[in-house]
């Protein structure tokens, strides 16, 4: 419900600002034809696109061309006898579509122009980060533990970590489900790996629940610093899906190899239907962080590619809780 309105904004970004049912009335196209017809980047059309098909306006055909669905293509095709695109359109003027749209065809999150203070999730250089920042950093970190909480319990229950001596959390934030590991696992010591205001807050939880003994923080950059050594499991809670595909290629590339033989990289996510066709929550979620990130929610297939291509052998997604779920891949 939080993220509904990522809904109607998409919606009035296709109809009124993009004309995305007209592009596609005489036929089938490929997500990259209908990203240059309607000249946006990859990341935004996948994100588009799939939040129409979870909505069921459009359809893939052959797992890899976009179509119109039925009720698309009998209401938001101008000419038809029952068309209401006008009518929908009439919310393509309000200021939450338009931010939208501005994003999409910018293709970069709201803030991030070196110009514009506090720039949430990006580290670049020039750019100062909220997360650098101490009061932004707090507060920020502190909104992201209002589903830690919630969903870290379930992460330690569904996904056992007997026998593991050493986990590093990667971007671990409010340090949550370092935590609910830490009590789930008593022989378990943890790292909390991420920036140095962040771990303020990482430390206050560690020591809330009695586990600070069994924890280490280290402040530093995920993607330049490196890797702290000698842990058998790598958790990425909630961090691939702030990047695009080449960051996140090259984070697992760095956490794979820190890995010993035989070591595990859990990636703790949402996951998109590997047919990209939902679910709508997910797909919603998906432009939320496209919004406020360089990422995108992604789908199991994805990342299994990507962990794959890191050297690492995927397993199967073990679900949690909120559309989330873990997804190993285990050093070969």
């Amino acid at each position: 419900m939080v993220r509904w309105s990522y809904g109607t904004e998409l919606l009035g970004a296709a109809v009124a600002h993009f004309d995305l049912f007209d592009l596609l009335a005489s036929g089938s196209l490929t997500l990259a034809d209908v990203g240059e017809a309607l000249g946006l980047a990859p990341r935004p059309t996948h994100v588009l696109v799939v939040a129409m098909v979870a909505m069921g306006l459009l359809e893939w055909r052959d797992g890899r061309r976009i179509d119109l669905a039925p009720t698309a293509r009998d209401h938001l095709v101008r000419g038809g006898e029952f068309y209401a695109g006008d009518y929908v359109a009439l919310i393509g003027q309000t200021p939450g579509v338009k931010h939208l749209v501005a994003r999409l065809k910018e293709n970069k999150p709201a803030k991030s122009d070196p110009d514009d203070r506090g720039a949430a999730y990006i580290f670049r250089d020039g750019v100062e980060s909220a997360m650098d920042d101490e009061a932004s950093a707090r507060r920020l970190t502190l909104a992201l533990a209002g589903r830690a909480r919630i969903v870290g319990p379930a992460l330690a229950k569904n996904y056992p970590l007997s026998g593991v001596r050493r986990l590093l959390d990667v971007g671990g934030g409010s340090g949550l489900y370092a935590v609910a590991l830490l009590r789930a696992n008593p022989s378990l010591r943890a790292v909390i790996w991420d920036r140095a205001e962040v771990l303020k807050v990482a430390r206050e939880s560690a020591e809330r629940y009695g586990v600070a003994d069994r924890t280490e923080f280290v402040a530093g950059d995920m993607f330049a610093d490196p890797v702290p050594p000698g842990c058998d499991v790598i958790l990425l809670s909630n961090v691939l899906h702030d990047w695009d595909v080449p960051e996140c290629r090259r984070l697992l590339d760095r956490c794979a190899d820190a890995l010993p033989a035989g070591g595990r990289l859990l990636i703790h996510d949402v996951f998109l239907n590997d047919a990209l066709d939902g679910p709508l929550p997910v797909a919603l979620y998906s432009a939320a962080l496209f919004n406020v990130t360089e990422g995108r929610a992604y789908s199991g297939a994805e990342y299994r590619e990507m962990l794959a291509a890191a050297g690492l052998e995927p397993g199967k997604i073990v679900p949690t809780l909120v559309h989330c779920g873990v997804l190993a891949g285990t050093r070969r």
